[in-house]
């Protein structure tokens, strides 16, 4: 009914462990109608920001969010992004991001 109606349909999540594209391929695997830009997730927002801001981060994400930043410029970063990445919560990270 959705689909028909005259109305945008965005799936959101806040969602920080995986991409959009390991999460479009777990919902089309349950039987959900839909297509990649209709994920809306905090990575996205998180993009959306530093492409904005024109800011270089340093990603403390999952690996496996990391190709919802593909493109964006790492090199001698002046912000800092943090997401579910408990294996990346460690002395030398966290010094690097205080930094």
């Amino acid at each position: 009914r959705l689909r028909s109606a005259p109305l945008t349909v965005r799936f959101v999540t806040n969602t920080t462990k995986e991409s959009k594209k390991d999460l479009l391929e777990r919902l089309t695997g349950l039987g959900f109608d839909i297509a990649e830009h209709e994920i809306f997730t905090s990575l996205t927002a998180a993009r959306n920001l530093l492409e904005q801001q024109q800011v270089r981060p340093l990603l403390l994400v999952d690996d496996k969010a990391l190709p919802d930043f593909t493109g964006i410029g790492t090199d001698n970063p002046n912000a800092v992004v943090v997401g579910l990445a408990p294996e990346h919560f460690h002395y030398e990270m966290m010094n690097r991001a205080f930094r």
